[in-house]
C-alpha cells in the first residue's frame, strides 16, 4: 500500500487541496494552479488566478485561534500599521468545521530576503501601539516550550527528559530577570521570513498567530537569534539594534531569553517533525549542540 504523502500543514496533498479548493469558492476565488509558497506550520498557497495568498491553518488550529489573527491584522490594517493585508471578504473561511482558511494580498518578491535592520521601524511603532479593544493572550515561552514537549512523539525520552530539565532551569533564571521596556504588544516571532518588502523600500509585517502581550525584549532577541544563527552575521543584527535604539545582548537579561527562545525553537520544531519528515535530523543535531553548550551553531532552517 502506499503512503499518502505529507503535504504542508500536516495534511495530505488531496486534503490540502479539498480545503484550499472550497474555501476558494466560498469567497469567488478559483484555486486551480495554487502553488506553495510556506509550508512548514501552515498550508500557505500563491493563487495562481488571482494576486491572492491563501493560508490554511495548520491540522488542530482551534478556529478561534485564527478568528484572533483576523481581528488582530483588521486592528493593524486600521491602525495604518505595515501589514501585509488581508483579502476584504469575510474571514476566516471554515471548512467542514475545523479547518480554517484566510486570504491575503500577495506582494511579489525580489527574492533578497528582508536585511534586519528594517525590521526595527515596524517593530518600534508595533511596540508603542496601545493595547487593542480585544483581548491577546500573554506571551508565555515557557508554557510553550512545555506544551510542545508533552506534544513530541519523535524524540527518545532522554531528550524529552534533557529538555525538561532545560527549561526548569531557564524558567528559574527568568524570575531574576528584571525587563527595560515597557510591556506592550509584540509579534511573537519576528523575523527575516515574517517580513515582506512592499512598495519602494518600505518593509511590512507578516503571520500574526504569535502577536501577544509581552515584553519587547522576546521580540528583539528573537531577531538576534535569527541573525546568529541562520548565517546572517553579527554586523547584520548590529545594524537592526543601532535602528532600533536598544541592544538587546547588551542587557542583563540577554542569556536567559536567548535560551528560552532557542529551546523554544527546538521545541517547536521537535513538535511538528511528525508530520514534516527530514526535520527530525535538525532538531537531533540541536539537541545534540544545546548538550554540548554550543551557542554559535549553524541551524538549517525548517
Amino acid at each position: 500500500m502506499t503512503a499518502l504523502r505529507t503535504a504542508p500543514g500536516g495534511y495530505t496533498e488531496a486534503d490540502m487541496r479539498s480545503i484550499l479548493h472550497q474555501a476558494c469558492t466560498t469567497v469567488g476565488l478559483d484555486a486551480e494552479g495554487a502553488h506553495v509558497l510556506r509550508g512548514h506550520t501552515n498550508a500557505v498557497l500563491r493563487l495562481s488566478r488571482h494576486p491572492v495568498v491563501a493560508k490554511i491553518a495548520r491540522i488542530g488550529t482551534p478556529p478561534e485561534a485564527v478568528e484572533r489573527t483576523v481581528r488582530f491584522t483588521r486592528w493593524l490594517m486600521d491602525a495604518g500599521f505595515p501589514t501585509v493585508p488581508l483579502l476584504e471578504c469575510d474571514q476566516p473561511v471554515l471548512v467542514d468545521r475545523r479547518h480554517s482558511v484566510t486570504f491575503w494580498a500577495y506582494l511579489p518578491q525580489s527574492g533578497a530576503s528582508v536585511a534586519a535592520e528594517q525590521l526595527a521601524k515596524p517593530l518600534q511603532m508595533l511596540h508603542t501601539l496601545d493595547h487593542p479593544p480585544f483581548d491577546l493572550p500573554e506571551h508565555d515561552n515557557v508554557r510553550a516550550i512545555r506544551r510542545s514537549i508533552s506534544a513530541t512523539s519523535t524524540l527518545p525520552a532522554s531528550d524529552l527528559r534533557f529538555l525538561s530539565s532545560r527549561v526548569d532551569q531557564l524558567e528559574e533564571a527568568l524570575g531574576e530577570v528584571a525587563f527595560e521596556c515597557q510591556p506592550g504588544v509584540i509579534q511573537g516571532d519576528p523575523q527575516h521570513r515574517n517580513a515582506l518588502h512592499a512598495a519602494g523600500e518600505s518593509v511590512v509585517l507578516c503571520d500574526w498567530d504569535t502577536a501577544a502581550i509581552g515584553q519587547p525584549e522576546w521580540d528583539l532577541v528573537t531577531v538576534e537569534v535569527h541573525s546568529r544563527r541562520f548565517g546572517y552575521g553579527k554586523p547584520h543584527y548590529d545594524d537592526f539594534a543601532a535602528a532600533y535604539g536598544f541592544d538587546v545582548t547588551k542587557w542583563s537579561g540577554y542569556e536567559t531569553l536567548r535560551d528560552l527562545r532557542e529551546l523554544r525553537m527546538i521545541t517547536t520544531n521537535a513538535r511538528k517533525s511528525g508530520h514534516t519528515p527530514g526535520s527530525i535530523d535538525e532538531v537531533e543535531r540541536r539537541i545534540g549542540a544545546l548538550r554540548r553548550g554550543e551557542k554559535d551553531l549553524g541551524w538549517r532552517i525548517l
